[in-house]
């Protein structure tokens, strides 16, 4: 385990940044020309990304944030 002292303004940049990528992802997740296989990399990162943002951010944002349920597995 490793540990991250921040102050208040670096959380907030890295919030702002996590932010931003999930947005792109969640964009490009829905472009029907994406390849299936490329599509999972990034639910992958994506589903980490989370993770990492649900240390740092409130619960209101997390839930805007909630990855979607899988249709098939």
């Amino acid at each position: 385990m490793l540990g991250l002292l921040i102050n208040e303004l670096e959380r907030e940049e890295i919030e702002y940044l996590i932010k931003r990528e999930m947005d792109e992802l969640l964009f490009d997740l829905d472009d029907h020309r994406i390849d299936h296989m490329v599509k999972r990399a990034m639910q992958e990162r994506y589903e980490l990304l989370f993770e990492l943002f649900k240390r740092i951010a409130n619960h209101k944002e997390c839930l805007k944030y909630m990855p979607r349920k899988k249709k098939h597995q």
